[in-house]
């Protein structure tokens, strides 16, 4: 299965899966409260142990002070596009939680299940219209500070949503990298009944 973006995949599966991608130029054009609502609406829906739901999502629009916080906590290699995202937002896991006896346990999925949330709001994302981009480049001390998250939470990634600009609104070394990227086949990280390197 050839996609228009170039990827190609070896199973059977839904093209939505091909034409989300982590784009860096975006438009800078504002995106609709109800647009966003709606990515996170997708995030609810994601599946979590005990429906446990650890997922945060702490956002600005762009021209607000809550972006301008947010974008002044990424990293610097993601400060040189980020600002023309519709929306920033930080990605952020609940890790531990009181028990029915009031002790704080820790929660083994909360990682894992905030990635699913991020997953389905990355394609809803892509269904709207636009793109999401995920970002590993982010201080998150300074976000738990700067945003007040609490104890017990944990920052996982900074977020990028707009609309797909030209790779030439780039600057020149990130234009070569606008490109979706592909992936490593099934057969290198799935085994049967055992674990294989």
């Amino acid at each position: 299965m050839t996609h228009p973006t170039g990827r190609s995949a070896d199973h059977a599966i839904d093209p939505i899966f091909l034409d989300r991608w982590s784009p860096r130029a975006f438009t800078g054009e504002a995106m609709p409260q109800d647009t966003l609502l709606s990515l996170f609406e997708a995030a609810r829906w994601a599946p979590s142990a005990g429906n446990g739901q650890p997922w945060r999502f702490i956002y600005g629009h762009r021209g607000t002070v809550a972006f301008d916080t947010i974008y002044n906590t990424l990293d610097e290699g993601n400060r040189r596009w980020a600002d023309k995202a519709s929306v920033l937002a930080v990605i952020v896991s609940q890790t531990h939680r009181k028990n029915a006896d009031g002790e704080m346990r820790p929660i083994y999925t909360h990682a894992f299940d905030t990635g699913a949330a991020w997953a389905y709001l990355a394609l809803q994302a892509t269904r709207a219209g636009y793109h999401a981009h995920g970002m590993g480049g982010i201080d998150r001390a300074k976000a738990m500070e700067v945003l007040g998250i609490p104890d017990g939470f944990r920052v996982e990634a900074g977020l990028a949503i707009g609309k797909i600009a030209p790779k030439e609104t780039l600057p020149e070394d990130l234009m070569k990298r606008e490109v979706p990227s592909t992936r490593k086949p099934v057969d290198e990280f799935i085994s049967e009944g055992r674990f294989v390197s």
